[in-house]
């Protein structure tokens, strides 16, 4: 199904990207995003918390997992609640999402929330109880916004598995890696739109948004409109 996309997509030169390899055959993406202006940690923390959750977008009610990248984004759900419940560590998250729509880049995975509190979320893959997959985002309080980072390793780090790294090197191409980043950096900028008109969590107001920023704060359900 298309969606309508309400807010501009970021581009790839809004951030500082690095590509870097590993002993035996590791590969690791960083991500350094262009700050988010109106954002604060607690607001990072509250969506990813609360992402099988539904938000009003263009005239409609949709998942916030579809409205976090209307082009992308298939499906979102919790396959497994933490221990203390729900979206928390511990749980499992289940995304299927195709970079830039392609379905040669097709991604249907769960995987394990290792993290998530006020620094970040971190999900893990494992197999056989190995690590083969991590996508860490740290966020922190910034001047101009929330400082945003994304760090995706793939592949285990033994020795003995470097040909497991050269199968998913081989699964996970260079193409694919650089639809990826695409995709990551539009979503991240996402994030800038929607989070500062969803309920407020009772934090200081952040000093950008009280400067003059023209988004209105949600105040009955979450809802996300277009900016002027």
């Amino acid at each position: 199904m298309t969606r309508s996309v309400l807010y501009p997509l970021r581009s790839t030169d809004t951030a500082t990207v690095t590509y870097s390899m590993h002993p035996h055959g590791r590969r690791r993406v960083t991500i350094d995003h262009q700050p988010l202006a109106g954002v604060t940690p607690a607001m990072l923390l509250d969506w990813f918390s609360n992402l099988g959750g539904t938000i009003a977008y263009g005239g409609e009610v949709i998942d916030m997992y579809l409205a976090w990248h209307p082009i992308d984004h298939i499906k979102w759900e919790l396959a497994r609640s933490a221990p203390t419940g729900g979206a928390a560590e511990g749980a499992r998250f289940h995304m299927v999402e195709a970079f830039g729509a392609r379905p040669e880049y097709l991604v249907d995975e769960i995987a394990r929330v290792e993290k998530l509190d006020e620094t970040g979320i971190r999900l893990v893959l494992r197999v056989a109880g190995v690590i083969v997959f991590q996508l860490e985002h740290t966020w922190s309080a910034g001047v101009e916004g929330a400082h945003y980072v994304t760090v995706m390793d793939l592949g285990p780090r033994a020795a003995v598995l470097a040909p497991v790294n050269r199968v998913l090197r081989r699964r996970f191409s260079d193409e694919k890696a650089r639809a990826w980043v695409k995709h990551n950096i539009e979503e991240v900028g996402q994030l800038e739109y929607l989070l500062p008109q969803l309920e407020p969590s009772g934090e200081t107001e952040p000093a950008q948004r009280a400067k003059g920023c023209d988004r209105a704060p949600y105040r009955e359900h979450r809802q996300a409109e277009p900016v002027n």
